[in-house]
């Protein structure tokens, strides 16, 4: 399995920042790591190699970038806007650095989405924020509503980035388009956010598959069955 490692100056976050990459061709997968990971920790954790078969085939193409988690919604020495000030940077260095390197080099118009437990809440801020540019969003034990991150402060800021907000109201006829999947377990501790927004989508219309699987914890091993499991709906 092809890896390479990149590190840039980003103009977007004023710091340089690291990226791993898997794979030499396919339809390019973002995926995220947990709650302040960092780019490697799907490798170590051996997520990316329950997809290594689809990597090699030249199904799909691994980009795990870096998170600024602990800068933006895990920063408790800054005012709560200010947290999402800093994510808004991340998403913009996604939006603008990230994701037009994938799509150059896969030559795909989109891109798909992918995280585990945090990583979910970034897979589905991202897709929701920018359908356009995402085909599949793979969320694994996900959290959606991100203002427990906030000491109670709300703005606007804060709604575009809250996916159970912004895509109670958002009509971009793209999101009927993506192909969506909420993985969870009846153990998890994120199940109640998953089936949240479940119902959000079935309201809407979006199309979805929501799994539940059975006698599973919030944790990396159920991670490791789902990832595949989803890759092979592509």
């Amino acid at each position: 399995m092809r890896e390479e490692h990149k590190k840039w100056y980003s103009p977007n976050l004023s710091t340089e920042i690291d990226m791993l990459i898997f794979g030499h061709s396919g339809i390019p997968v973002l995926l995220f790591p947990t709650s302040m990971g960092r780019y490697y920790e799907n490798k170590d954790f051996k997520l990316i190699d329950s997809v290594e078969g689809f990597i090699n085939e030249g199904k799909i193409k691994v980009y795990c970038p870096d998170s600024i988690d602990k800068l933006s919604w895990y920063n408790k020495g800054i005012h709560p806007a200010d947290r999402v000030k800093n994510h808004i940077w991340y998403d913009k260095y996604l939006l603008e650095e990230v994701a037009p390197l994938a799509r150059n080099e896969t030559g795909s118009n989109k891109i798909i989405t992918a995280g585990c437990s945090f990583g979910g809440y970034h897979a589905a801020n991202f897709a929701i924020r920018h359908p356009w540019l995402v085909s599949h969003m793979f969320s694994m034990s996900g959290a959606f509503d991100i203002k427990g991150q906030l000491d109670g402060f709300y703005n606007d800021d804060v709604y575009f980035n809250n996916p159970v907000d912004n895509l109670m109201n958002n009509s971009n006829p793209e999101l009927h388009h993506m192909k969506i999947v909420l993985g969870t377990t009846d153990r998890d501790m994120c199940r109640a956010d998953n089936e949240n927004l479940s119902g959000i989508l079935a309201k809407k219309g979006i199309d979805h598959w929501l799994d539940i699987r059975q006698n599973a914890d919030h944790d990396w091993p159920i991670w490791r069955e789902m990832f595949p499991n989803y890759i092979a709906q592509i």
